[in-house]
């Protein structure tokens, strides 16, 4: 069965707060372990109303500490946003707390807005450096060496592992010029998706991994009937266009029908760019799932939903976790 994760952005809800959009992450983290997901990873965002989870790594903590089996970690912490040797000492100690729980997932994009990114004193060829600062980092996780003058305490010796996330073709090259496991962002950016795998696989050289490792990002709305589906998706579609049109905010309510608020070219766009999503009742989850996979042939999926109500959140995870199961089994009896 390929393994099925979670990616959690925290987010807020219209009308909510962050401390409710946190606790509602712990609570989701715990139904999502019990429910057989193999990581739980959260994302780094900054000054967006609508996320709670800009301070990723102490998220990560808090989530490690409120469960016991599932892997948790970053997808991803945004690299140029910090000196690598801090990263190093905070993943270093939640893997020193949490021995073979944590992931560190990598991205050189900025998480956020230009002015943002000056308050977060981020130079503007900062993800020049990123290449150089991934090795870097991964160094701190290696055992000290005699003589070295700068370890990572936590850190030294952990050997948290690191993953190469991307949208683009550079995330694929890197990650396979390293030898590290690659996720892509396809559940919002799926343009480059083919060619950034195939690159992948074909340009890979075996380092931290022996072989391609490949994980699928994936939006799932799951629900007990499609039309309720498609209506819990609009809360993501009114968010991206949000976002797109310079007005990001807390996780709108659904609507009814997208294109009673959206003009039919706007609509269009977003949903191009949340192509690779599974939508509707169980059996239709199942069979987007499917085809995705059959598809794309990720070495792990990771699912995420933008579902503004909790109840119907938790609800559509358990929907998901029904349909990987379903579909490792088909996967079994073909093999077999």
């Amino acid at each position: 069965m390929i393994p099925y994760s979670v990616l959690d952005l925290s987010p807020v809800p219209a009308g909510s707060t962050p401390a409710q959009a946190l606790a509602n992450t712990v609570d989701l983290a715990r139904h999502t372990e019990a429910l057989g997901y193999h990581r739980y990873w959260m994302a780094e965002h900054h000054n967006m109303t609508g996320i709670a989870s800009a301070a990723t790594s102490i998220l990560i903590g808090h989530v490690a500490g409120a469960t016991s089996t599932i892997r948790v970690g970053a997808g991803g912490i945004m690299l140029p946003n910090h000196a690598p040797l801090v990263i190093a000492e905070q993943f270093g100690t939640l893997a020193t707390l949490y021995p073979d729980r944590i992931d560190l997932g990598l991205g050189r994009a900025p998480g956020t807005d230009q002015l943002t990114m000056r308050a977060l004193r981020r130079g503007e060829q900062s993800a020049d450096m990123f290449p150089q600062d991934v090795v870097e980092l991964m160094g701190y996780f290696e055992p000290a060496q005699p003589g070295q003058k700068v370890r990572a305490v936590p850190g030294a010796g952990t050997h948290v592992p690191v993953w190469i996330l991307g949208s683009s073709l550079f995330g694929a090259q890197l990650a396979a010029h390293l030898g590290l496991p690659y996720a892509f962002a396809s559940h919002f950016a799926p343009d480059a998706l083919e060619q950034a795998v195939e690159i992948y696989r074909a340009r890979f050289n075996p380092g931290a991994t022996e072989k391609p490792c490949f994980m699928l990002a994936v939006n799932v709305f799951g629900a007990d009937s499609d039309a309720e589906a498609l209506r819990l998706k609009t809360s993501m579609q009114q968010a991206f266009i949000n976002l797109r049109t310079g007005r990001p905010g807390p996780l709108p309510k659904p609507v009814d029908n997208i294109q009673d608020i959206a003009p039919p070219e706007m609509v269009a766009q977003v949903d191009r760019a949340l192509r690779v999503s599974a939508t509707g009742a169980p059996a239709k989850v199942t069979e987007d799932l499917s085809a995705l996979i059959d598809r794309h042939r990720p070495d792990e999926v990771i699912l995420t939903g933008q579902i503004q109500d909790h109840a119907a959140r938790l609800r559509s995870f358990e929907i998901a976790a029904e349909a990987m199961k379903t579909i490792g089994a088909r996967s079994g009896a073909t093999a077999s």
